[in-house]
């Protein structure tokens, strides 16, 4: 059993003040009937008093006082650990973080992009195990193989390259390690994913993959980034430049993925900026055999504060039944304490259903508080807070609007476009629907999708006409639209330019070729009047030979100047350059 809110408990301090309190009265009732005559004879004269009595109802109440204190905190039972049979795969998740996994090829980085595929294929996960491995120039176990996908998404969120201090790509180690993560259980699906961007591998790796296939296990390479290199940001502001200050080019190694995944007999998957790779590898996965596989379980807390609240009742009825005189307990009872019992129940009882009522509210001023603290690790705290409002009220629309802006905060667009859509469609404020809305403009406008980003800012500006900052998102998504749409067509037009150049040129070649010919003919009919034709003519040959061969030398000259541009775009990837990141 646990506490929800064990800071009421610090009001079960107030117990032993009140005994005290209690043995001083008594004290001073004993002193004050000793000055009356003996003590024998005094009690003589009250044969109904009884002490005994004055202190069960002081015991009575002070029980009720702590059974009423033990409910507000809220009391909840559980952790009981049961064991559950399940039909799933064990997957095993390699994550580079190396410094080139900060590129922003990808958006918004490629490790940021990494960790949001992996968070998507966790919520992809029902009954399957999954583990959780870093590598750079080393790798480590981030998280050994488990059921608990929330522990897999907290785990997730600390990933970052200052983890590992050596730096590189062992895929080879990582593949290893991974190797040897999974349970002894036969007889089921095992797969080893590696995110990468393969980028100065160690090498080793195919080996690693193809032992790894061997064992049973299925290998699985994404390979993120693009082909053609880009610079590594660093915190202070610029790139990484290596020790010639040079800025250093990262680049996917693509062909090196898709070895190691042939070497494992596995797939590989090119992640870009869509999501086509999740799908993919989501596809990939349900094709694995499934095993059945138990796994441990923990009950969620149940609420038990109704029984301390039923105890406290209880207790203050049997208080107002006894009486401090041995007289029948019909002649104690009197409207004054009728109602003092009838109001302390009333209070407790109402106390008690508010704080259960209001649990969300909770935990949503909780979130809101945390949020708005402007710390780095605001955002995933705050989530956390707002799901536990859900979890007590999942049809509370502010708890999912909010939960929605945390999760934007953290880049994880896919959960806070459900989180938005969902506390549209609950919402019934028109306000904030708007705010939803346009938060899932902001979402589609930040993927550069610009089409769907309107409607949104539209369906926004239909709730509140007056939104500035909407209007204002729209009219620039509309501007950016455009342009994209004409950079789009001028990319058609200059392949359709490129494509009539080269028929132009194509046709006057035929056409000097054709020349030449008939000036040969006219100089065998007339050679005397053919001499000055002919060195007429051959000045003006002369001239298109020369353009010919000018234009030719230019477009030559072009090549060499973009293949010595590629060289040096792919110069920084050397070895030694890459170990001083």
């Amino acid at each position: 059993m646990h506490f929800y809110s064990p800071t009421y408990l610090y009001l079960l301090a107030v117990i032993p003040i009140a005994v005290l309190f209690m043995m001083w009265a008594e004290w001073s009732r004993r002193k004050k009937l000793a000055r009356l005559g003996d003590r024998q004879l005094v009690k003589s004269l009250m044969p109904g008093a009884s002490a005994w009595r004055r202190w069960l109802k002081f015991l009575l109440v002070q029980m009720a006082f702590a059974s009423i204190v033990i409910a507000i905190a809220r009391p909840q039972m559980g952790t009981k650990v049961s064991h559950e049979k399940r039909n799933g795969i064990e997957a095993i998740i390699c994550l580079d973080i190396s410094n080139s996994m900060l590129a922003t090829d990808v958006k918004p980085s490629r490790l940021q992009k990494s960790k949001m595929l992996i968070e998507n294929l966790v919520e992809h996960f029902t009954k399957d195990k999954v583990g959780m491995i870093v590598f750079a120039g080393d790798a480590y176990v981030q998280l050994p193989i488990t059921s608990d996908y929330v522990s897999a998404k907290m785990f997730l969120q600390n990933i970052e390259p200052s983890l590992i201090q050596t730096q590189g790509t062992n895929i080879a180690e990582a593949i290893n390690l991974a190797s040897n993560s999974f349970t002894k259980q036969e007889n089921i699906g095992k797969a080893i994913i590696v995110i990468t961007d393969g980028e100065d591998h160690e090498g080793g790796a195919m080996e690693a993959a193809s032992e790894a296939n061997e064992k049973g296990y299925q290998v699985f390479i994404l390979g993120i980034g693009d082909t053609s290199g880009a610079p590594i940001p660093v915190a202070e502001g610029g790139y990484l430049t290596d020790n010639t200050g040079n800025t250093v080019m990262t680049a996917l190694n693509e062909q090196m993925c898709r070895d190691v995944a042939s070497a494992g007999k596995g797939t590989y998957i090119h992640v870009d900026n869509t999501s086509v790779a999740q799908e993919q590898l989501n596809n990939e996965l349900s094709k694995m055999q499934k095993g059945d596989m138990e796994s441990v379980v923990y009950s969620e807390y149940e609420e038990v504060y109704q029984w301390f609240a039923l105890l406290a009742i209880i207790l203050l009825i049997v208080e107002v039944m006894i009486s401090e005189t041995q007289n029948p307990f019909f002649k104690r009872f009197n409207l004054f304490k009728d109602k003092r019992a009838a109001s302390v129940i009333l209070l407790s009882l109402l106390a008690i259903s508010m704080n259960a009522q209001n649990a969300d509210r909770h935990f949503i001023r909780k979130g809101n508080r945390i949020f708005h603290q402007n710390v780095q690790e605001s955002p995933s705290k705050a989530e956390v807070e707002y799901r536990k409002a859900l979890t007590a009220n999942p049809s509370n629309p502010q708890a999912m609007y909010n939960l929605g802006c945390a999760l934007l905060a953290q880049n994880k667009d896919s959960l806070a476009m459900d989180m938005f859509q969902a506390s549209a469609k609950a919402e019934t404020s028109k306000q904030r629907r708007a705010m939803s809305y346009h938060n899932m403009g902001v979402i589609y406008q930040k993927q550069q999708q610009y089409g769907p980003a309107i409607e949104m800012y539209k369906q926004a500006l239909r709730l509140t006409p007056h939104d500035n900052e909407t209007r204002y998102n729209l009219v620039l998504c509309q501007r950016q639209q455009k342009q994209q749409d004409q950079n789009q067509n001028q990319n058609k037009n200059n392949q359709q330019n490129n494509k009539d150049n080269k028929n132009d040129k194509n046709k006057d070649k035929e056409k000097d070729n054709k020349d030449g010919n008939n000036d040969q003919n006219k100089n065998k009919d007339n050679k005397d009047d053919q001499q000055n034709k002919d060195q007429q003519q051959n000045k003006d040959q002369m001239s298109r030979e020369n353009a010919e061969q000018l234009l030719q030398a230019a477009i030559q000259n072009e090549k060499e100047t973009q293949q010595r541009l590629n060289k040096a775009m792919r110069q920084p990837r050397r070895r030694n350059i890459q170990k001083n990141w």
